[in-house]
């Protein structure tokens, strides 16, 4: 049986900076070391650092209550009110935020600066969109669908910049822009899906096309990853979502000629091996 594993599968560069920084902490031997949320979406990550002592804060409330020890950024970024809660707090910071985020918060804050109503495409409750939406000069509209973006309602003329959450389905994006296009608004588009994402996406949809079945590994809060699910379940109809080999060992996988691999941006490399060789020697 031939066995394709993705080129793109697995760490991106920007979850790769932001894990090698926390791993960076533990090894100097520091012991108050904070994320502020997961650091990555990946569970497995997020195990060992805690193995090693490294803290998750879920929310501004312990973020509040901290006094002293070293804050992690997370790499999907944070509004602008945390990063002057911990200098407010004299805690020290350590910025893992992807720089393709970063980029994004830039924007953001420029184009609202001058006057331009901030749409996001992206998910409304993911923290890359919460993070973005903190920089913002007034609140942000965050489009998510086809019938949020038929629904939005501003003024005729209103000036607006579009963006997107980095890991954002593209060929949605264009179709959402697309819509808000026609409404007669100024509008200023900035693609920021990560070249990485695209890559990925469009590598993975290629894969699920002529492979007999497809697997999809990474943590089931990871948008990139369900992302992928999406489009490899869409070209073919054998895709199974894991986050773990023990998930995949629960399947009844069909007896197929050819089997097709990918992993989300946050998914170790460990992790993919592991299915590789499962794949190989068991199917």
């Amino acid at each position: 049986m031939e066995v394709i594993t993705a080129k793109t599968a697995g760490f991106c560069f920007g979850v790769k900076r932001a894990v090698e920084k926390v791993y960076d902490q533990v090894n100097q031997g520091k012991k108050e070391i904070y994320t502020y949320g997961p650091i990555i979406h990946n569970e497995e990550v997020v195990s060992d650092l805690e193995s090693r002592g490294v803290k998750v804060l879920e929310s501004r409330k312990e973020l509040e209550q901290l006094q002293s020890g070293t804050v992690i950024i997370r790499s999907h970024g944070v509004g602008k009110k945390i990063y002057q809660m911990i200098e407010e707090k004299e805690l020290e910071l350590v910025d893992a935020t992807c720089p393709y985020v970063r980029k994004i918060h830039r924007i953001v804050r420029e184009k609202s600066e001058r006057g331009r109503q901030i749409i996001i495409i992206g998910n409304d409750t993911h923290p890359e969109v919460e993070g973005i939406k903190g920089w913002c000069v007034h609140p942000a509209i965050v489009v998510a669908d086809q019938t949020q973006a038929e629904a939005l309602e501003l003024p005729k003329g209103s000036k607006i910049c579009v963006v997107s959450q980095t890991t954002f389905n593209y060929n949605k994006f264009k179709n959402l822009v697309e819509i808000i296009d026609k409404k007669g608004y100024d509008i200023d588009v900035i693609n920021t899906i990560c070249s990485a994402t695209e890559e990925r996406q469009l590598e993975a949809g290629e894969l699920a096309d002529k492979v007999d079945a497809m697997i999809v590994i990474g943590g089931r809060s990871s948008s990139n990853t369900q992302k992928l699910f999406e489009i490899c379940k869409a070209n073919c109809v054998n895709t199974y979502y894991i986050q773990t080999l023990d998930d995949l060992e629960l399947y009844s996988l069909p007896p197929v000629n050819c089997v097709g691999i990918t992993a989300g941006a946050s998914t170790p490399n460990y992790l993919i091996k592991e299915v590789q060789k499962y794949v190989r020697n068991e199917l």
